[in-house]
């Protein structure tokens, strides 16, 4: 049977090929394994053998790496690196923080994401915050292969995407319309009826909050001058900022929008609702991040 030379290399003769290198030779390498020299060398005969290659030749009383074995010592050297780190890990002796992958999907405004995962970072153990910001389906197939540790977002999980994940529903709020001082001052009087006709900047696709703002409109029988759909809030706040129309946020972040933002509130609509998730792999959380950030987010939307 074929046997490729990823499962036919052998670490054991691997390790003594780094000790070779690393002690200068086949004696003194023999003298730091504590094992004969024929033991050495046979180890790297083999090892040779196995990858179909010259990994040393001999010049004088030292041996010198060719091209190729220059190529494995480096890796050579990240795997024994790896293990030790591995070893450490175990041990619980690892200096760097822990990582937290979190996928953001596009719609959530970025000060109500900051405001839910910002505990995280206050945590007795240091961690690394890894923020990734993707279309909802993509993020949950990372989910689903652990390259993620929780996904931020506006709706549950899609059933399409056939992935076990669990919805945990974070919270919900009012939404509250704002935009320029200009544009809030024309349209703030008989609100929310002054929507009609009114320029604004919708977020794309099926984003909770979309979902909710048309349905709204369509049974208050207002109908705005829709300017833009976008799918990043991100974009939403930039053309709200340069007056291009009026846009919502969650009234959660109220005080916040208008004070990093520097826009005039229009007003509230209190009967639709944007409600925020932290989907998982789990049905029962138990990452402390994750619990902090869910905790925090009950707390914004309580």
């Amino acid at each position: 049977m074929y046997r490729s030379g990823v499962e036919t290399l052998n670490h054991h003769h691997l390790f003594h090929f780094w000790t070779v290198v690393r002690e200068g030779g086949v004696t003194r390498a023999s003298e730091k394994l504590n094992v004969s020299q024929p033991t050495v060398s046979g180890q790297l005969r083999e090892l040779q053998e196995a990858l179909g290659e010259k990994l040393l030749v001999r010049s004088g009383r030292t041996v010198v790496l060719t091209d190729v074995g220059r190529t494995v010592y480096r890796y050579a050297d990240e795997i024994f690196a790896l293990g030790r780190e591995l070893q450490e890990a175990v041990k619980g002796r690892v200096t760097h923080p822990a990582r937290l992958a979190v996928g953001v999907t596009m719609v959530v405004p970025k000060l109500v994401a900051y405001q839910m995962l910002e505990p995280a970072l206050q945590l007795p153990e240091p961690i690394q915050l890894d923020c990734v910001q993707e279309r909802l389906e993509r993020l949950v197939a990372e989910l689903a292969i652990y390259s993620l540790d929780v996904v931020l977002a506006d709706t549950p999980a899609p059933p399409a995407v056939k992935v076990r994940a669990y919805s945990h529903l974070l919270g919900d709020c009012a939404v509250s319309i704002f935009g320029t001082e200009s544009l809030a001052a024309a349209h703030r009087r008989r609100f929310p009826r002054s929507l009609d006709g009114a320029p604004f900047l919708l977020p794309s696709g099926d984003s909770g909050l979309r979902l909710s703002l048309e349905d709204w409109f369509r049974k208050q029988d207002v109908r705005p001058r829709v300017v833009g759909n976008f799918e990043d809030s991100a974009l939403i706040d930039a053309f709200g900022l340069a007056g291009a129309g009026l846009f919502a946020m969650p009234s959660a972040i109220e005080n916040e929008v208008r004070r990093q933002y520097r826009v005039r509130l229009v007003g509230r609509l209190d009967t639709v609702r944007q409600r925020f998730y932290a989907i998982t792999v789990e049905r029962t959380v138990r990452n402390p991040a994750v619990i902090a950030i869910s905790e925090r987010a009950r707390a914004l939307f309580a």
